[in-house]
């Protein structure tokens, strides 16, 4: 067997490849063909073909009855342990926000179209809010989501609310497509995003997004309407950006062992 190339960072061209291969795939959204997958990573047809069988055999991609190709589901797994992971690394930083500000911080991250909750500190108060670890939402309806979806590109947004729809949870949710994404612009000037009690009554959450992290995340801080005051988000706000920008940079910096 021939051996494998290496590139100058001492990485395996092959596997280098095959990764990329995947991040193409998740690009798409859906599925894609060789040909797209050629034309989007600039492999030679003969290698993609190669690398999308070996990956197909090992489950990591699927073979649609059209014949296009899609991430497959032994992907999910891995994902749901490394976003555990990552919130049990992060959940110090989240500790600290609790004891700054007084109420439940979370961190969540986009997969598949849902928000999934990967970590929590809860508030010390007696009355607080509680969301479970693994616990997946639609993101047009949370504080997280919207964070989340203010540093998505304007199409991915639209593609993204068709696929999963925009039910109404509160008499203030916002379920029109073109009034959220006026909505997540504003969000995205301010740097920070807010839920008036658009998931549950009486609940108001402060969220502020990630930047430049392999997948989409936000981190938050949630209460009752009655402690977490508009006059509060002023307060809070800079807290939770504070944290999102550590966890960010901690992460550019593959910082993951501190």
């Amino acid at each position: 067997m021939a051996e494998e190339k290496s590139g100058r960072d001492g990485s395996v061209q092959s596997l280098r490849r095959a990764f990329e291969l995947l991040e193409r795939l998740a690009d798409t959204g859906g599925e894609a063909s060789l040909s797209e997958l050629a034309a989007t990573s600039g492999l030679p047809m003969p290698t993609i073909h190669r690398l999308i069988r070996t990956l197909v055999a090992l489950g990591y991609v699927r073979q649609n009855t059209n014949r296009r190709y899609a991430l497959g589901a032994r992907l999910i797994r891995l994902g749901e342990n490394a976003s555990m992971q990552f919130g049990t690394w992060a959940r110090p930083l989240l500790a600290e926000l609790v004891d700054e500000v007084g109420e439940t911080a979370n961190l969540a991250v986009l997969e598949r179209d849902e928000v999934v909750y990967v970590a929590q500190v809860p508030s010390k108060h007696s009355m607080r809010m509680f969301t479970e670890v693994g616990r997946r939402v639609l993101p047009h309806g949370t504080g997280v989501g919207k964070a989340i979806l203010s540093q998505l590109p304007p199409e991915e947004v639209r593609a993204l609310l068709e696929r999963t729809g925009m039910p109404s949870y509160t008499e203030h949710t916002i379920t029109d497509p073109e009034e959220m994404l006026r909505h997540l612009a504003v969000i995205a000037r301010q740097g920070y995003a807010v839920d008036e009690s658009e998931q549950e009554l009486g609940v108001r959450c402060v969220a502020a997004p990630l930047t430049g992290t392999p997948a989409p995340a936000a981190v938050s801080v949630s209460g009752p309407e009655g402690r977490l005051t508009k006059e509060a988000v002023s307060r809070i706000a800079p807290a939770v950006q504070r944290v999102a920008e550590t966890l960010s940079a901690h992460l550019a910096n593959e910082d993951l062992s501190a």
